[in-house]
């Protein structure tokens, strides 16, 4: 982390805000310059930041997942996310304060005489793998977005929403570009603070990534997700906990992970483990409990999920989900495994079967909260656990481990859900709304882009939260 600090504090002093980035280098007697990797920095440090987040005004995606719910506030839980212009403020960080960012990063590394051939390629590589992770986001979230014309700023101040199809058929092709261009005989940057210079973890990292979206693409478009998916394998994926795409955070109030600022820092006790989740793990007697929850109260009882709930009357959230220096995590071994388990049941050439790629998820899973292997052994032979003998079909099965094994990924729980339709999530009890499986478009989108945004509307069968992107065809 003391590398990410480096660059952070490096980056401050160039730091500007997005009007002052229109004016780089217009001044001939004061140029200025703002490094690559410092650009790149701040662009991965918001994009953990925004996904770890567990704001109200911004990330709600672990009260959408059903993990949480909500104390004296209950509007989210009832999925009412235009109040807080939830859309409008995820949609602007992530567009403005990582992917713009991003796309300065790029320009500036493929701009510096400083840097060695190898090193250039990499930096750039790196950087557009994490351009591809803030993509996905935004199209697993709404949809159809603006994408070809994205970031072009005084040339087009209303861009053109492009199908989430074909954004996703580019991503995977600057997937596997990046992947190739990777030098392992040249660093990446002076000071890599995700994966050290390892050049061989980035390249697991593409993989894996191009193996996420490959899959994502499994009843929408089969025959490509089939090849994209093998040809990942090929490449080799995560093999361990070792290899996740995390981000390592300090044990100060500067540079802490998100949850601390807001459920430390705030002072705030808006959020409790859902009944709805705790139900299912207390079934389960599933030994990740004393991980996710707190024992202030045992047995463990949830919040009521989308009702108003007394903080003191029910199971906390655990205290590990307190501390400053919690790592944040995009992408990891288990939901590789699991998705691997999806491939194995679809047909894909994959060496394991089911079961074993099944068991290797939730032991990833509990590996990495520190669960012993007798925790371990003796949970997958449960027989509601066991892959031979729990209820429901396959994609039962393994959504309900993938969404259980996402706990404190909300994006990625709320994408399992979407994905498998498993396991059952309750309505909330104050409105009885559905869970949603999109974003609705930004407000602001009707008055800036009003054209484009009736056009997208209309291709994706309609701007409500209930209608399914794409890939979304259970």
């Amino acid at each position: 982390m003391k590398k990410l600090i480096i660059a952070i504090a490096a980056f401050s002093l160039f730091a500007c805000s997005d009007d002052d980035y229109a004016n780089l280098n217009t001044d001939p007697k004061n140029p200025s310059f703002v490094p690559g990797n410092f650009l790149y920095t701040n662009g991965v440090k918001r994009l953990f930041d925004q996904m770890g987040s567990t704001s109200v005004n911004n990330n709600i995606f672990r009260l959408v997942a059903q993990h949480w719910t909500e104390t004296q506030y209950v509007t989210e839980t009832n999925y009412n996310i235009r109040n807080r212009a939830i859309p409008d403020t995820y949609w602007t960080r992530l567009y403005t304060d990582v992917l713009y960012d991003l796309k300065k990063a790029k320009e500036a590394v493929n701009q510096d005489p400083s840097l060695l051939a190898g090193q250039k390629k990499n930096q750039d590589a790196a950087i557009t793998i994490v351009e591809v992770v803030a993509w996905q986001q935004l199209v697993d979230t709404f949809g159809n977005v603006p994408y070809s014309q994205a970031h072009l700023g005084t040339e087009n101040t209303a861009p053109a929403y492009d199908d989430a199809l074909t954004i996703y058929k580019d991503l995977l092709l600057k997937v596997n570009t990046a992947y190739s261009n990777f030098d392992t005989a040249s660093k990446a940057f002076d000071n890599d603070f995700i994966y050290s210079n390892n050049i061989a973890k980035w390249k697991k990292l593409a993989a894996s990534l191009q193996f996420r979206l490959a899959m994502r693409l499994a009843d929408a478009d089969p025959a490509l997700s089939k090849q994209q998916a093998e040809n990942a394998i090929s490449k080799g994926l995560f093999s361990s906990n070792a290899d996740n795409f995390t981000l390592s955070y300090e044990n100060n109030n500067v540079n802490a992970n998100p949850l601390y600022a807001d459920l430390v820092l705030s002072g705030r006790q808006d959020f409790l483990p859902s009944d709805t989740f705790v139900d299912y793990l207390n079934d389960l007697e599933d030994p990740r409990r004393t991980v996710y929850f707190d024992n202030n109260k045992t047995p463990y009882i949830g919040g009521v999920y989308g009702d108003f709930n007394n903080y003191s009357a029910f199971t906390h959230i655990g205290k590990v989900f307190f501390t400053p220096d919690l790592k944040g995590d995009l992408l990891d071994f288990s939901e590789i495994s699991f998705l691997m388990a999806d491939a194995k049941e679809r047909g894909y050439n994959v060496p394991l079967t089911a079961e074993q790629y099944y068991n290797q998820g939730i032991t990833a899973s509990m590996e990495y909260w520190g669960l012993s292997a007798e925790d371990i052994t003796t949970y997958l032979a449960r027989p509601n656990v066991n892959y031979a003998t729990a209820s429901g079909n396959w994609k039962e099965k393994i959504g309900k481990q993938f969404w259980i094994a996402m706990y404190n990924r909300g994006i990625e729980a709320w994408t399992a859900w979407r994905m498998y339709d498993a396991p059952g999530l309750r309505l909330p009890v104050a409105t009885g709304n559905s869970v949603p499986n999109r974003f609705t478009y930004p407000v602001r989108e009707s008055r800036l882009n009003a054209s484009n945004l009736e056009q997208a509307s209309q291709a994706i069968g309609g701007d409500n939260q209930q209608t399914k992107l794409f890939w979304d065809k259970n």
